[in-house]
């Protein structure tokens, strides 16, 4: 699959076979207290709990996986803040491929140590000056090294999609039927993959996407019809959202989406705190900003049944103290 090729549900369903044992089948969580807060159902699906933290080893196994022998031999590069960056580690290592990974300079300690103990080789960038497209495209040169991108790749797609089946699985066990999913949303690939698969069992399913206040290039793309860009001033405690809708992602977005939805960083402190009291979860900021949009009352729940994807856990220890604090801080505001 090459260009602007759709992956499908069949292509999730593979994804699912050659995940099978490698990935883990995150549960769907439910808290009493967090339905009486917000007044509806709410289902965490905690992708924290991922092999590497986050979701982000599904796509990028799935992808290193279809590699052939001369492939796997040249090794791979990858760019990525963090989560795309371990689970393509992890990913490479689990299938014996030499990696390369781009991590900007500011990328959360506890993700480049954990990137490292993969074995792989990290090159850094600065992500607000340097083009790492050109940086990647230097290094793999004559080499015969495969990108493996971090969301605009059908395969990837095809691997992320995989959260959407287990959504699907898990609530039919539990005997519901969700009306919405809110999914954490960067580069749009999860997004698009659990839209996929959703929209493809359920179409009357709405699928909104979460972004932080200042990266809310996909909300504004749905609304204008056109890739928009983030501003280059912009900032968020947010780091695994610090990036641009894609060209592949956006195309499947903006057919699936019911619409985007916006947080701030307070709102997304305040989600952590109550992951962290009432789920027993750890989530890192990127990985909260769904949960926020339901706390904050910007989703519609009211008497309805939500799945909210909370989709990683990897956060530095002093900014995930701090983080609660604020969180404590801004509950106490409202």
């Amino acid at each position: 699959m090459t260009g602007l090729t759709h992956p499908t549900f069949l292509d999730a369903q593979a994804a699912a076979r050659r995940l099978s044992g490698k990935a883990v089948r995150t549960p769907l969580l439910e808290s009493p207290k967090v339905n009486d807060l917000v007044g509806g159902r709410i289902l965490v699906k905690a992708e924290s709990l991922q092999r590497t933290g986050s979701f982000k080893f599904r796509g990028a196994y799935n992808r290193i996986a279809q590699l052939n022998v001369a492939e796997r031999q040249a090794g791979i590069v990858a760019y990525s803040g963090g989560n795309h960056a371990q689970g393509a580690a992890a990913a490479a290592q689990l299938l014996s491929v030499d990696a390369i990974i781009l991590m900007p300079e500011d990328a959360p300690q506890i993700k480049i140590q954990r990137t490292k103990s993969y074995g792989a080789r990290i090159i850094f960038y600065n992500r607000w000056t340097d083009d790492r497209d050109i940086i990647a495209a230097r290094l793999i040169g004559n080499t015969g090294r495969t990108l493996v991108p971090s969301f605009d790749d059908p395969h990837i797609i095809a691997g992320q999609a995989t959260v959407g089946l287990e959504i699907s699985e898990q609530a039919h066990e539990m005997g519901v039927q969700p009306e919405s999913v809110l999914v954490c949303c960067g580069g749009g690939g999860l997004t698009a993959g659990i839209g996929m698969v959703l929209k493809h069992l359920d179409p009357a399913i709405q699928i909104y996407s979460v972004e932080p206040d200042a990266f809310d290039d996909t909300r504004r793309s749905l609304l204008s019809g056109r890739r928009e860009a983030n501003s280059t001033g912009a900032r968020s405690i947010c780091d695994a959202l610090l990036t641009q809708l894609g060209e592949l992602t956006f195309s499947m977005n903006r057919r699936l989406l019911s619409g985007g939805i916006t947080v701030s960083d307070q709102e997304v402190c305040r989600a952590m705190l109550v992951a962290f009291e009432e789920l027993k979860l750890v989530l890192e900021p990127g990985g909260a900003v769904a949960l926020a949009a339901v706390l904050s009352g910007k989703a519609d729940v009211q008497g309805r049944t939500i799945v909210v994807v909370a989709t990683g856990g990897n956060v530095d220890a002093d900014l995930y103290c701090q983080s609660l604090v604020d969180g404590r801080r801004h509950e106490h505001a409202q």
